[in-house]
């Protein structure tokens, strides 16, 4: 397995896109010209049969270099993968599956990212048997689509929890371009970014000026 970019890390939104104009999969295309490095398809409220569909349109346009990550759904990873999409892994939330058990299900050569926003979480992430690739920490600040988050970290909080992460970190959670630049230098591997990017009207454009931001 290649361990991911994640420098510049995509979360889809659906309906942030169809706001802006654009289907997902041109969104993506875009955003990935722009200087995504990593997309995760997240389809909290769809039948497995239409993530699916998504999942498998989007790695259709995906270039390659680019890894395409799937949103707690390991039944829709696995049938991703089984249908030829170019899908590298899972991202857990704390109440899906435990890793290890998603991890015995996807194999070892796959991608597996947990979600970890406390320091025991990400003390179990890092010892978990699983294998545990990456931790998403978050949030940096509130953030409408995720209103389940925990409290908001800040820039000083973010940069505390992912000096604590044994693992590559990735900071979410409202993050705006400016944060990407006060986060640089710390011990993220990169930033996630859902609505900066899903919401913008020019998501090429929006996606480099984090990158810009994020590599200055």
């Amino acid at each position: 397995m290649t361990a991911p970019d994640l420098s510049l890390y995509l979360v889809t939104d659906a309906e942030c896109a169809r706001r802006a104009g654009l289907s997902l999969p041109d969104l993506v295309v875009a955003a990935v010209s722009g200087g995504v490095t990593t997309v995760q398809v997240r389809e909290k409220h769809q039948p497995a049969g239409v993530f699916l569909r998504t999942v498998l349109e989007i790695g259709q346009v995906l270039p390659e270099g680019v890894t395409l990550l799937v949103n707690d759904r390991v039944d829709v990873y696995l049938a991703a993968r089984d249908l030829g999409a170019p899908v590298a892994g899972v991202h857990l939330g704390q109440r899906d599956l435990p890793a290890a058990s998603a991890r015995d299900l996807v194999g070892p050569d796959a991608v597996l990212g947990v979600s970890a926003s406390h320091p025991d979480q990400l003390a179990a992430a890092a010892a978990s048997s699983a294998r545990v690739d990456y931790v998403g920490i978050g949030v940096l600040r509130a953030t409408a689509t995720k209103p389940d988050a925990p409290a908001p970290l800040g820039v000083d909080g973010m940069r505390e929890r992912a000096r604590l992460s044994a693992l590559p970190a990735v900071a979410i959670g409202g993050i705006q371009v400016a944060d990407a630049a006060a986060l640089r230098g710390s011990a993220l591997a990169g930033v996630a970014v859902v609505s900066g990017i899903c919401a913008a009207t020019d998501p090429a454009a929006a996606a480099a000026s984090y990158r810009a931001a994020w590599a200055a």
